[in-house]
C-alpha cells in the first residue's frame, strides 16, 4: 500500500495547492514565500517529491492534483486503520469511542452512512 502519510509542513502545503488550484508553479513559488516563507527551491523541491508519491502533477508548469483532498485522506485514513489496526474497521471505531462518548449526532451520522454503504450506495 501507498504512503499517504505527510508531514505538518507538507499537509500545509498540499492544502494550500488543493485550495488554490490550478495554478502555475510560479504562482505557487510566490504564494509558499508569502504563506511558508520558503524560497523558490524549497517549493520546487517538496513539490517534486509530492508529484513523484503520485499526489499532484506539475505539467507544463500548471500545478493540479492527482488525487483530490478528499480521496487523500480516504487513502491515508485507510492506511493508518490497516497500519495501526490490522485492517479492521470495528476496532478502530470501538477505540475511538473508548476514549470519549459520541454524541447523539455523531451516532446518527455513523448509522446513516452504514445504512447508505448498506444500499449499495456511496456516501
Amino acid at each position: 500500500m501507498e504512503d499517504y502519510r505527510l508531514g505538518v509542513v507538507e499537509t500545509r502545503f498540499a492544502e494550500l495547492i488543493w485550495t488554490h488550484e490550478p495554478l502555475t508553479s510560479g504562482e505557487l513559488v510566490k504564494l509558499c514565500a508569502k504563506e511558508l516563507e520558503w524560497k523558490k527551491s524549497t517549493t520546487y523541491t517538496v513539490l517534486k517529491k509530492l508529484c513523484d508519491r503520485g499526489i499532484f502533477q506539475n505539467q507544463d508548469g500548471m500545478v493540479t492534483s492527482v488525487l483530490s483532498q478528499k480521496e487523500f485522506q480516504s487513502r491515508q485514513s485507510r492506511r493508518f486503520v490497516e497500519d495501526t489496526f490490522s485492517g479492521s474497521l470495528p476496532a478502530f471505531i470501538a477505540a475511538f469511542a473508548e476514549g470519549g462518548e459520541l454524541s447523539d449526532q455523531e451516532l446518527l451520522e455513523i448509522r446513516r452512512m452504514i445504512d447508505s454503504y448498506e444500499g449499495g450506495g456511496k456516501q
